[in-house]
């Protein structure tokens, strides 16, 4: 990161510069999802069923997804709760695709409705399980062995996931209308939206 890069009044979603790890942690996946809300921002259902070339990935498509990941994340790997609605009605054997499949069937506010209201949700449960026992703490999910994850892992796996999916959507939304960009402008917060980027977003003890 070039000196030029640094802003005099940094965004919400940036990282800190010098923070602890789970600060750092914390403040990667809030850059991350900023990015991928941005791309996604303010489409109708055209926009949102975009393709490019082969893929059958589409901006709605990934809004579903991340929203059912962070309900998996910070809900069913940390705790053991069950995913809820939708996720519980849908025929995962008939269609294990299906957060991607049936978005083409959802309208766009319910498609930024879901997305929103899970990492509304997940910023919650995440700033809980760091006060009740950190980034070391062993959560739910555990391998054949029985040996468990830590809450560290999971970070770490939304952030590679969002990582992935970002690229993406990159290339899908300039597919759509041409926008392309590392990251929001400084000015940008999610249109319509209930979640928000206000500093300390998740909440560090």
């Amino acid at each position: 990161m070039a000196d030029s890069d640094v802003s005099p009044v940094a965004p919400p979603w940036e990282p800190p510069l010098a923070g602890t790890e789970a600060e750092h942690l914390a403040g990667a996946l809030e850059r991350l999802r900023a990015t991928f809300r941005w791309k996604a921002d303010g489409l109708g259902s055209a926009g949102l069923s975009v393709r490019v070339g082969a893929s059958t990935l589409t901006l709605g498509g990934l809004l579903k997804h991340l929203a059912r990941v962070e309900d998996q994340c910070f809900g069913t790997k940390l705790s053991g709760t069950p995913l809820g609605a939708p996720w519980d009605t849908a025929d995962w054997d008939a269609d294990p695709d299906w957060d991607f499949t049936s978005a083409a069937d959802d309208p766009p506010e319910r498609l930024y409705a879901l997305w929103d209201d899970a990492v509304a949700r997940a910023r919650t449960r995440f700033a809980a399980a760091l006060r009740d026992g950190g980034l070391d703490q062993p959560v739910h999910v555990a391998w054949p062995d029985g040996s468990r994850a830590s809450l560290r892992r999971i970070v770490c796996d939304l952030i590679e996931e969002y990582g992935r999916h970002t690229g993406q959507a990159d290339l899908l939304r300039e597919a759509v209308d041409g926008r392309v960009g590392e990251d929001p402008p400084a000015s940008w917060r999610p249109s319509g939206a209930a979640v928000s980027w206000s500093a300390g977003s998740v909440t560090i003890p």
